[in-house]
């Protein structure tokens, strides 16, 4: 009875159109009260969901993305891209794929990423006859990559529901982040070949290259600054957000000069409506999770799941289709406070380890952000080129497959997301 109450509730709300954030939140308040678990320690579950030291590191990397967004910083790191990819068969759809894949080093989210390069990268596509919902669906399903290459908001998420360093989920994702994007650069230069794109100039000399790497530094510089700090012990994810943010702000009034001061004031803004929208999310999210533990729902389901699967590999795989399915109708967000607790103990019974799994669960996540019907990528990439939903959809089932097929390697092999984390001694499995 708690299970068709807490969950039927939820995809109730859902069906009919109400928000993720509010729906998940009504389902637990009520299952809470109707089953009298504790009504008056719902204000107090509200506070303590997001009054949590890593948690702090979410609003400052979006406002760190934002910045560097307003600040073009996407634009520098296209040019170089560009150049140096060529007129090769889908030159500019490859050279999207690089871009969002290096922006994925500094945003951490999917959605910012798709805006911030597909202002850059598809109106120069579309002008070089590229078909304007292939180039939407390509930037669409590059920017997933943002979540999966660090820094990651779902890393950061992942890290404080399952207690696993962030640092060390950070290390996990670069190979397999890597990995994946190079299937959809196969995957954009089979469709380029086939249809004839290309890129928009020839390969760049010696000397071009070298001139637009020298345009590109500072923004080339973000990652390497941010990530260098956590992983030489000098900062937490947390910290290095704050530096991120001071960084972006030096970079883009001081040395492209692409910053002003009401600019600044409009991206501290949008800012502030992203991460609200995150941390309403996170908060309800987590009143549903300590509801489905009180109320029994999760050690139920994961002693059912434990029965019906016998191995780890069948756990791991039926891990990725459950969440790529969940990822068709839920944020990365609610995904992980829903399933997470209940994956939790599978993987102590089945001994399997919790950074590998994470990395594969963020990079299922990120497939989710691409998989209609709520795909919060194709949304914001429909809105760049003013086309719909069903329109770009059509374009983005070979990344689609793509994706997946990496996503299945990378489940087989564990040791993939685990060699930099261990070898860093950051991570000890």
């Amino acid at each position: 009875m708690e299970i068709v109450i807490l969950f039927g509730i939820f995809f109730i709300l859902l069906l009919i159109g109400v928000p993720i954030g509010t729906a998940i939140g009504f389902a637990s308040v009520f299952a809470i009260w109707q089953f009298d678990i504790g009504v008056t320690m719902i204000s107090r579950n509200y506070s303590s969901g997001i009054a949590k030291f890593p948690l702090v590191a979410i609003p400052f990397f979006i406002l760190a993305g934002t910045l560097m967004s307003k600040a073009k910083l996407a634009q520098k790191i296209s040019d170089l891209a560009t150049i140096i990819v060529g007129r090769a068969a889908g030159g500019l759809a490859i050279a999207g794929v690089l871009t969002c894949m290096f922006w994925g080093a500094v945003s951490g989210s999917g959605p910012a990423t798709t805006a911030a390069v597909g202002l850059t990268m598809i109106p120069a596509m579309i002008k070089q006859n590229y078909d304007k919902n292939f180039s939407a669906a390509t930037i669409a399903a590059a920017s997933g990559l943002a979540i999966v290459i660090p820094p990651s908001i779902a890393f950061i998420i992942y890290g404080n529901v399952t207690d696993v360093s962030v640092g060390a989920l950070f290390l996990g994702g670069i190979i397999p982040g890597i990995i994946v994007g190079i299937f959809l650069i196969i995957a954009a230069y089979f469709i380029s070949k086939k249809r004839g794109y290309r890129g928009i100039r020839e390969r760049g000399t010696a000397k071009e290259i070298w001139h637009a790497f020298k345009d590109s530094f500072w923004a080339l510089l973000a990652p390497v600054i941010i990530l260098g700090g956590i992983y030489a012990g000098i900062a937490t994810p947390t910290e290095a957000a704050v530096f991120a943010v001071f960084y972006s702000i030096f970079v883009g009034l001081f040395v492209y000069r692409t910053l002003d001061l009401k600019g600044l004031y409009q991206t501290l803004v949008d800012s502030v409506i992203t991460s609200s929208v995150v941390m309403f999310v996170v908060t309800f999210a987590t009143q549903f999770s300590i509801a489905a533990a009180v109320l029994g729902v999760i050690d139920t389901i994961a002693e059912t799941i434990i029965q019906i699967a016998r191995s780890p590999i069948v756990i791991l795989l039926l891990a990725d289709f459950a969440i790529l399915i969940a990822g068709m109708f839920l944020d990365a967000i609610s995904i992980i406070y829903v399933f997470m607790p209940i994956f939790m103990p599978i993987l102590v019974y089945y001994k399997i380890d919790p950074l590998f799994f994470g990395v594969i669960f963020v990079i299922a996540l990120a497939i989710g952000q691409i998989t209609p019907p709520v795909a919060v990528n194709l949304y914001v990439a429909a809105n760049l080129v003013k086309s719909t939903l069903d329109k770009i959809s059509s374009e983005i089932w070979l990344y689609l497959v793509a994706a997946i097929v990496a996503l299945i390697i990378l489940t087989f092999i564990p040791q993939i997301s685990l060699i930099i984390p261990v070898s860093s001694g950051l991570y000890i499995p």
